[in-house]
C-alpha cells in the first residue's frame, strides 16, 4: 500500500469518527497539508453533520468554501468540537512537529481552542524521538538573523526557507539537526526568543487522539 493509499484511509477514518460524534451540528477546526486536504474532501458524506469550519490556512479556506462549506473567523465561532489536523512528527505522547506547510501559528491557535484534537497521519510520521523532521518556526521578518543565531545556541542548523511567506505575512527557518529529547521545555524555550511568532512543537497542546494509517489498516492512538 502506498503512501497516498494510507493518507486516504486514515481521513476516511476521521470522517467516521465525526460521524460517529455525538454532537449535532459540529463547529469543525480543520489544518493543513497533504492528509487533511484528503479529509475535506470526504467532508461531503458528511455535510449535514457540520453547522460550520474554522480553517487554519488559506489554502484550506479555499478548499472548503469551494465544496460549500462555511468558513467562519475563530473569533465568531461559538466553539471549536474538534479539529482535525496532520503532523510531519508524532511520538508516543501524541507530541508533534507541525509546520511543513507554513500553517503552524493558525494551527496552534485553533488546536488550543478546542475541546478535542485529532491527529491523522501515515505510519511514516510516528517517532521515537522528535527532530529528525526540521522543526519549523515562524519569525518577524525584521528578527530572522537574530533568532537563527539563538537557535544556534540551542544546538540546531536554521535555514531560511525562502520565497516562502506564511498567511500572517512573516518567514519560516527551519532547524535542522536538532534532537528534542525534551519537547515541552524546547517548544517553551524557543517561543522565549524575541521575535518568534510560534514553532511547529505542539507538546504544550498534544494531540488527544492520533489515527495512524497502517499497512494492517488505522489505528487508533491515545496519550
Amino acid at each position: 500500500m502506498d503512501q497516498d493509499a494510507l493518507k486516504k484511509g486514515v481521513a476516511q477514518a476521521a470522517i467516521d469518527a465525526l460521524r460517529a460524534h455525538p454532537t449535532d451540528q459540529l463547529v469543525l477546526g480543520v489544518g493543513t497539508g497533504s492528509t487533511t486536504e484528503y479529509f475535506i474532501h470526504g467532508l461531503a458524506d458528511i455535510r449535514d453533520r457540520i453547522d460550520v469550519t474554522v480553517s487554519s490556512s488559506d489554502r484550506s479556506t479555499a478548499l472548503l468554501e469551494a465544496l460549500g462549506f462555511k468558513v467562519v473567523d475563530l473569533n465568531a465561532a461559538p466553539r471549536v468540537d474538534l479539529y482535525v489536523d496532520g503532523a510531519d512528527e508524532a511520538n508516543h505522547r501524541l507530541q508533534l512537529i507541525k509546520g511543513g506547510g507554513a500553517a503552524l501559528t493558525r494551527e496552534k491557535i485553533v488546536a488550543a481552542v478546542a475541546e478535542r484534537f485529532i491527529c491523522i497521519a501515515d505510519e511514516s510520521k510516528r517517532v521515537d524521538t522528535l527532530g529528525a523532521f526540521p522543526l519549523p518556526v515562524e519569525v518577524i521578518p525584521m528578527a530572522r538573523s537574530h533568532v537563527a543565531r539563538e537557535l544556534v545556541n540551542l544546538g540546531g542548523q536554521p535555514v531560511w526557507r525562502e520565497d516562502v511567506i506564511t498567511d500572517n505575512g512573516n518567514i519560516i527557518l527551519d532547524v535542522h539537526g536538532l534532537r528534542i529529547d525534551a519537547p515541552l521545555e524546547t517548544e517553551r524555550h524557543i517561543n522565549d526568543v524575541t521575535g518568534v511568532v510560534s514553532n511547529g512543537l505542539f507538546a504544550m497542546r498534544p494531540a488527544d487522539e492520533l489515527l495512524l494509517g497502517t499497512q494492517q489498516g488505522v489505528i487508533s492512538i491515545t496519550a
